[in-house]
Formats: C-alpha cells, structure tokens, sequence
C-alpha cells in the first residue's frame, strides 16, 4: 500500500542544512501494522507527516495505493489524503470553533457522505468512545485526554484504508490508553493498514513491526 524510496528531508538553518529523514526506503503491506519507536528528534512524526501528506518539501519516491505522491500537485495530494487516510495528531488538531459531533462529520463530508448517513455514523462512533454527554460542547470546554478521545474517533469516522497515528494514547490514562490500542488492533484485524509512532513498547507490540529510527536513518 505505501512505498517509499530515498526519502530525505532536510531543513535550513543559520548552521547550515539539518537532516530529519536520510535515505528513507520502506514498504508497507495493505493490512500491515507498523510502529516507529526511536528516540526524541529521530524523524518519527515527520515520517508522519510526510505520509500524511502535510508535509510536501522532501525529496524521493512515496508511492501510495499506486499513486505517485512526489508527482501529484498539492491540490490532489490533499485529495488523496482526505479520501484515504485518516490522522491522529499529538496536538490533537480539533476545530475550535466546531463542536464535538461537528469535528467527527468532517471526514465524512469529504467522502459525500448523506447527512443523514452523517449522523448515524457520529451517533454510533460518539457512543463507542463513551463520548455521547461531550457532543455538542467544544474543544476548549474538553480536557486534554477528552480531546485525545475525539481525535482519534474523528481519525475512524469515515473508516479510512489508512489510520497515522501519532502517540495515540499519549494524553490517556491507562484504561483509555488500552481501549484505544484495542480498536485500532481491531480495525487492523479487519484489514485497515495502521502506522503508530509511539514511545511505549507496550503499545508498540500491538502491531507486526517495529520500525527504528535514529537521526533520521533506518536502523
């Protein structure tokens, strides 16, 4: 499902060049699991990102479900996204000015998706995260780990071939953390292609490979 050849990414400083990413050839399978573990400043959420397609100033091949990313202007590269992947931040990354249900039907408008299709989808993902009581409040009014919730269940709405998650359970206490890996391993169990940066190894061992970076480069 994704390929990437030679991907680097680098960035200007008053030093000079700093390397994020160094020669970057990886290959995920549709229906594969993978977990990026290294240490801070490693290049984990920038691969994210790059595969996310929220990042465009790189160099080298990303191949995705056959599409070639590095030859797709922004326009269609953000298509693609919206239509394929769906993105846990680490920040989260809620609408501010959205409520709750108005941040999980996003997804779903980008698929056309009827409203009235819309609002039973919400209903049932709000009622899967136990986050019906939280639906028409907004981000400010939620705390860190409710917003954690949201974003993932926002990532899931629309039911992507390919979840990026980016310490998906870092604001969780550990029942939320453990319901959390449970779902993506069950959307993974139903063929869902996920990629998890994550610093525990516990939630690391819910996938089929582990990838390690290091300054950027493949161990």
């Amino acid at each position: 499902m994704i390929s990437l050849k030679r991907i680097e990414r680098s960035y200007d400083t008053k030093a000079g060049r700093t390397w994020v990413l160094r020669q970057v050839t990886l290959d995920i399978g549709r229906g594969d699991f993978v977990s990026v573990m290294g240490p801070s400043g490693a290049g984990k959420s920038t691969l994210l990102n790059l595969l996310g397609m929220f990042d465009s100033d790189w160099s080298g091949e990303y191949w995705l479900d056959g599409h070639p990313v590095h030859e797709l202007p922004q326009k269609k590269r953000a298509d693609l996204s919206r239509r394929h992947i769906g993105f846990v931040f680490q920040q989260y990354h809620l609408l501010d000015d959205l409520t709750v249900c108005e941040n999980l039907e996003i997804p779903l408008t980008y698929r056309d998706v009827a409203r009235g299709e819309r609002e039973g989808i919400v209903a049932d993902m709000l009622d899967r995260f136990g986050i019906v009581g939280k639906k028409d409040l907004y981000p400010s009014q939620l705390s860190g780990g409710q917003q954690q919730l949201v974003a993932v269940a926002r990532a899931m709405v629309s039911s992507p071939a390919l979840i990026l998650a980016d310490e998906p359970t870092g604001a969780l206490h550990s029942d939320q953390g453990k319901m959390i890996m449970q779902t993506l391993k069950q959307l993974n169990e139903a063929g869902t292609t996920i990629v998890q940066v994550t610093h525990s190894e516990d939630n690391a061992a819910h996938g089929d490979r582990i990838i390690r970076l290091h300054d950027g480069w493949m161990d």
